[in-house]
């Protein structure tokens, strides 16, 4: 499934930020067998801008953790727009330990514009929460799949991305922060966003090539149900091929391959 041009950065950050993209909930539903939502993280509440749950593929039990934006004005309101609050981070982790005790795989779907900058989010402990997350991802016995399927920025995303296999969308996004946010920053300058967008390697293309991600997920340009249901197919094939190989590892090579996964990103040779 290819596509029939190379597209700019730029129109790659488009397509990810496209209102029509389909979320993680549609990828959820359409990969797996059967999916039962989990809820809350026993502290303060029941945040929906992650959704967690135990699904089956081929009665191969998962743990999913995905990070859901709304559809309508309502749902994203409700959603909080895909940016986490720290009981996303927090509910998250319940569900990783979960998957550990009982040797459950672990699937993320990324997708934000980043954790929740509020006041409130802060005085609750949202960098506290990113940073236990990603602690906890590291030293998880049992696999991990992060799946980039839209916007992947910032420490929002990077909370659920430590994985010892990342897959990305071929038209997602994967960063520290927006173009805009970028442009504005370094160059004071935000109407500079589309070379910003270039500077960044923010492409599927990019980060394969700085092996920040393992694999890239072929799709069409056009948003259609066709090119869903193929893109869901591929992804579908690739989990069960990547959990196929794990189920031949230990724990402690389990935690060894994503130690060298993450110590390798943009390697290099003295000479």
């Amino acid at each position: 499934m290819k596509n029939k041009k190379e597209i700019s950065a730029w129109e790659k950050v488009e397509i990810a930020r496209n209102p029509k993209r389909k979320t993680s909930l549609e990828y959820i539903e359409k990969i797996f067998d059967e999916f039962i939502e989990l809820h809350g993280d026993k502290n303060f509440k029941d945040d929906k801008a992650i959704i967690c749950g135990l699904a089956k593929i081929d009665n191969i039990p998962f743990t999913i953790i995905a990070e859901q934006k709304g559809r309508t004005t309502k749902e994203n309101i409700e959603r909080n727009f895909g940016m986490p609050n720290p009981e996303s981070y927090r509910k998250a982790i319940r569900f990783m330990k979960q998957a550990e005790k009982f040797k459950r795989p672990v699937i993320t779907f990324i997708d934000t514009k980043g954790a929740y900058p509020g006041i409130e989010a802060e005085e609750r402990g949202q960098g506290e929460a990113i940073a236990k997350s990603m602690f906890e991802m590291a030293r998880l016995k049992v696999p991990v799949i992060s799946i980039v399927i839209g916007e992947g920025s910032s420490g929002g995303a990077l909370a659920i991305g430590v994985a010892n296999k990342v897959f990305m969308l071929e038209n997602a996004i994967y960063s520290i922060l927006s173009p805009e946010g970028y442009s504005s920053i370094l160059w004071k300058d935000p109407s500079r966003y589309k070379e910003a967008a270039e500077k960044m390697k923010l492409t599927a293309k990019d980060l394969y090539e700085l092996n920040v991600i393992d694999k890239i997920i072929p799709e069409k340009n056009e948003i259609s149900e066709e090119n869903f249901s193929k893109t869901s197919e591929i992804l579908k094939k690739e989990i069960i091929k990547e959990i196929k190989k794990t189920n031949k590892m230990t724990s402690e090579q389990i935690l060894e391959e994503r130690y060298k996964k993450f110590r390798n990103i943009t390697s290099f040779n003295v000479i």
